[in-house]
């Protein structure tokens, strides 16, 4: 069932996409001042949301319905997380977590207390966490329509256009500054307004794979006369074409990509944008031969070309003008001697993790846990584990990492049965953008902490809705009329 009609409910959606648009501005929103805008509204859009829901003006549609079991999973993990800030007695704690235990009695606390040993953190965190839910929730109810699609889809490649041009600019000019403030790390690099090059690098690789998922589903209208007068006018048309400038668009990112100088960022870009290629060409190749003419030969051909295209534009010519041999370089001389700190930060948080296997040491609390555990040749601060896995697993333990683990793999598996059972080209495109960003940050996860940046994070959980709603979103024509009133309104 399709949500009915409200003025209300159209501005939330374009509160929603200007949301999207501020979280990357203030350093990623990785300051707890912006963490808090953050958090605020998104209370206050799901708080007006459900008003109208009360009023009966809205309602909850099919793709919200279809993905039950994700949000009911999500449901359990935060009250998994709570969880770890209710009191208990040292009996129960001794059998799900017997280091915090004896944390709480090293504090002089032999009696009842929680199973998170910084339960401050812990709250943060799982406020941080409902954020993330209820936005997932309102990218199901709010994007519900084509062409609110499209805007979702414009509104990421923009914000993350005006990052590469930024950043880029940046660093090719010297000026180096952030956000509004001079830079103090990275200086040399692009990092647009993130602090860390690495996140403005995963930011990138996911929205890129949003503007290669829009260029899939832009059909080009192609004459195909072969004189010269035909000729001019196919070259007149791509000029004028939204595909023109989803290249640009899509050029302009993968230089600042390049200038991250982010070794595993660009190898997951480059990585994930082959794997989610070739699993569309084998998806294409399988519905050919099942479904005979329904999926012809020049699809399949045309999506051969814009990958290829892709990989050999921007990696060989675009690169090779705005420093790939640099970023080849760092590549080439990675190792564990040069990475030795990283190495040694990974090996202690592994102990970390052997200490506290189950229920973890509590959400939000590596920057300070981690102290007991660092060796003495790490000299340097450390407020995260410069690998997600790791630090989350830290944090919340087996049982936590299971269930966010399950959530991704069945938004993984959302958009890949939309790649193969939709026709139609934009849900299809956004299923591709889906898949080819959750392998892109999860190749980067191994060696970095993206998804502890709020701007980061709530991209993924935004590209995890766009699977869901690939997969059910109506793509009947018979929604003009709603679409005109929308942009009437």
């Amino acid at each position: 069932m399709n949500a009915p009609m409200s003025k209300l409910e159209n501005r939330l959606f374009y509160a929603y996409l200007l949301l999207l648009m501020w979280l990357p501005l203030p350093m990623g929103s990785n300051r707890v001042w912006a963490e808090m805008i953050f958090e605020i509204w998104v209370a206050l859009l799901c708080l007006l949301w459900l008003k109208e829901f009360y009023f009966n003006r809205v309602a909850l549609n099919k793709v919200f319905s279809s993905a039950s079991f994700v949000l009911w999973v999500l449901v359990v993990w935060l009250v998994y997380v709570l969880f770890q800030l209710i009191p208990l007695p040292v009996s129960f704690r001794q059998f799900l977590s017997p280091e915090s235990v004896v944390m709480y009695q090293q504090a002089g606390n032999a009696d009842w207390a929680p199973l998170s040993v910084l339960p401050y953190e812990t709250f943060l965190f799982w406020l941080k966490s409902m954020a993330y839910v209820v936005l997932f929730a309102l990218t199901l109810l709010l994007v519900n329509s084509k062409y609110r699609l499209v805007m979702l889809g414009y509104t990421l490649v923009l914000s993350a256009v005006f990052q590469a041009f930024y950043g880029s600019f940046m660093t090719l000019s010297g000026l180096e500054y952030g956000f509004f403030i001079k830079k103090f790390a990275y200086e040399g690099f692009a990092t647009g307004t993130f602090v860390n090059r690495n996140h403005l690098a995963g930011y990138l690789e996911m929205v890129s794979a949003v503007g290669i998922g829009l260029l899939m589903a832009t059909s080009a209208t192609k004459d195909h006369g072969s004189t010269w007068r035909h000729r001019i006018r196919n070259v007149l048309h791509l000029m004028l074409s939204q595909k023109l400038l989803l290249r640009l668009m899509l050029a302009m990112m993968v230089i600042a990509l390049v200038l991250t100088r982010s070794r595993m960022g660009n190898t997951g870009f480059f990585t994930s944008m082959m794997i989610a290629g070739l699993i569309t060409l084998a998806v294409f190749r399988s519905q050919s031969s099942s479904f005979g003419q329904m999926f012809k030969r020049n699809e399949t051909r045309s999506a051969v070309i814009l990958i290829v295209s892709l990989l050999v534009i921007d990696l060989f010519i675009v690169g090779a003008w705005f420093g790939v041999d640099k970023l080849a370089d760092r590549i080439e001389h990675s190792s564990l001697e040069n990475d030795a700190g990283r190495v040694e930060v990974s090996i202690n948080t592994l102990n970390l993790v052997r200490d506290y296997p189950i229920i973890g040491a509590g959400g939000g609390g590596f920057h300070v846990v981690y102290g007991r555990y660092r060796g003495d040749g790490i000299a340097q601060y450390y407020d995260h584990a410069h690998e997600d896995y790791l630090e989350l697993m830290s944090d919340v333990g087996g049982v936590g990492i299971s269930l966010l683990g399950l959530v991704v793999l069945s938004s993984f598996w959302a958009a890949l049965r939309a790649l193969y059972r939709r026709r139609d080209r934009l849900l299809r495109g956004m299923a591709f953008a889906s898949i080819m960003a959750t392998i892109a940050i999860l190749v980067h996860s191994t060696v970095d902490f993206n998804l502890q940046i709020p701007a980061n994070a709530v991209t993924f959980m935004v590209m995890l809705a766009i699977g869901w709603i690939a997969l059910n979103l109506d793509s009947e024509s018979k929604k003009r009329v709603r679409v005109k009133r929308e942009l009437a309104q």
